[in-house]
């Protein structure tokens, strides 16, 4: 089984979003003992942003993709910053929706063709944005990143969520506790495979 392990949180330590991936890793290696997993911090190794000359090219630097296609599964920090994901992270994905190999426009529309990976995003967010409450409107994050992994294909898709992070000390603590909770007992992550 191959791990791909992606951060793209700009706190450092302090990143609650590197937290939560770094547990959901230590989970499944608990479960999949012979999993080989490849990390990628997007902080410290950027992918560069997509350029008109990237259209078509062979990658520089790291070979984005292939990680991609290779993993069986994609753990992604993925941090709301000013109501989306981290540009870094936006880079990756830019990297990802390629024609003809991660996705085909056919007569009928577009067919995903990078399924047959699970993918556990582990999404960490200042405010409360879920369904039904005020701020849903301006979740640009969890809804772009289902829409994105859905159209190459990835339909087994899985949010751990600590959010009310800015909402005082308490609610980040309860939160971040409800998150690694959620990570322990999720029977999915489990049988992750």
């Amino acid at each position: 089984m191959n791990i791909l392990h992606i951060d793209s949180g700009i706190l450092g330590e302090h990143s609650v979003s590197r937290r939560l991936t770094a547990a959901i890793v230590e989970r499944l290696r608990a479960e999949h003992p012979e999993a080989q997993v490849t990390t990628h911090d997007l902080v410290a190794e950027p992918v560069g942003h997509l350029t008109g000359a990237d259209l078509g090219a062979a990658p520089a630097g790291r070979d984005v993709l292939s990680e991609f296609l290779a993993a069986d599964i994609v753990v992604v920090g993925a941090p709301m910053y000013n109501f989306t994901i981290p540009s870094q992270l936006k880079a990756w994905i830019d990297r990802l929706l390629v024609a003809g190999t991660t996705f085909r426009y056919t007569e009928s529309g577009p067919e995903g063709l990078a399924g047959g990976r699970k993918v556990i995003i582990a999404s960490a967010r200042g405010g409360v944005y879920g369904a039904g409450t005020p701020m849903a409107t301006l979740d640009h994050q969890e809804p772009f990143l289902h829409n994105v992994l859905s159209f190459i294909g990835v339909t087994d898709i899985e949010v751990v969520r600590a959010e009310g992070l800015a909402m005082g000390p308490d609610a980040k603590a309860a939160s971040i506790e409800a998150a690694l909770s959620d990570i322990a007992s999720r029977e999915s992550l489990a049988l992750a495979a």
